[in-house]
């Protein structure tokens, strides 16, 4: 939980951006979370009820500073989609809880902002629009993959470890499967090989991208080995490829994994490092 508030202090230390570049989010309403999430759910998750299996499953003990933070969360996606349909460009210090299922949340995931924001910007205005969520998180989407899979207008896309967590994959819109251990130049001639396509073919009004960094080399969780240098230049190139389209794009965070957390939220600061780079290139 440590790395969130850093990820912000550090962009701001090495201006990459000012205070006036920060806009802070709005608790998601129970109306958004209920989009997506069985009320039961959120009512036990809301109130503390989950059990002891449950907050297993999730990797957290429940407090409702936990309840708050994840609420938070959540609006700071939403409110990052809202700033891209409005600027082109916008990313959020967080988000990416793409394990958190309908009913129960999982890996991390309590949740899934990814697909709260994606509901909302369906059915807030009359305007009909078609959203691709990109998910590079090494971990496949498996929540977000589940909550959209019978949703025409979002097109799920995953590139993830095969062998990584979780054990049962959900079927994504499109599922890319990497072996353990590959690196930066296979992985980047890997998306490319996939992303431009799919902007072509499925014509999206907003990209929702989940930029990971637990495919670094050092992450605790991932099995990949992707540099910090590989990352930027993944990230670089997902936000040239959309922006040079036209089409607003949103960034989260996603997973990173590490007991050094400033040098994780200093990882994590490579999608805004990357982010920054484009805007003054082709949208300012």
């Amino acid at each position: 939980m440590g790395k969130f508030p850093k990820v912000l202090q550090c962009l701001l230390k090495d201006q990459v951006i000012t205070e006036t570049q920060v806009w802070v989010p709005l608790l998601a309403s129970d109306e958004m979370l209920g989009s997506v999430h069985t009320q039961e759910y959120l009512s036990n998750f809301i109130t503390g009820k989950t059990d002891e299996k449950e907050q297993r499953r999730t990797g957290f003990t429940w407090s409702s500073g936990l309840v708050q933070r994840c609420r938070y969360e959540t609006g700071g996606t939403v409110l990052a989609a809202q700033v891209a349909l409005q600027r082109g460009l916008a990313c959020s210090t967080a988000g990416g809880t793409h394990h958190a299922f309908p009913s129960y949340g999982s890996g991390f995931c309590l949740l899934n902002d990814l697909a709260v924001a994606a509901k909302h910007l369906l059915t807030e205005s009359r305007i009909k629009r078609r959203i691709l969520i990109v998910d590079l998180d090494v971990h496949q989407g498996d929540g977000t993959a589940f909550i959209f899979k019978d949703e025409p207008d979002v097109f799920t896309f995953s590139m993830h470890c095969g062998k990584n967590f979780p054990l049962r994959k959900q079927c994504s819109d499109l599922d890319v499967s990497l072996d353990d251990g590959m690196e930066d130049k296979e992985y980047l001639s890997t998306l490319q090989a996939h992303l431009p396509w799919l902007l072509d073919v499925f014509r999206p009004d907003l990209v929702l991208y989940d930029a990971g960094v637990d495919p670094h080399w050092e992450d605790e969780l991932g099995r990949l080995r992707l540099t910090d240098q590989g990352l930027f230049e993944r990230d670089q190139y997902v936000l040239k490829s959309v922006v040079k389209k036209g089409i607003p794009v949103a960034t989260v965070i996603g997973g990173g994994y590490s007991r050094d957390v400033d040098r994780l939220a200093l990882r994590h600061s490579i999608v805004h490092r990357a982010a920054a780079k484009v805007w003054k290139e082709y949208v300012t």
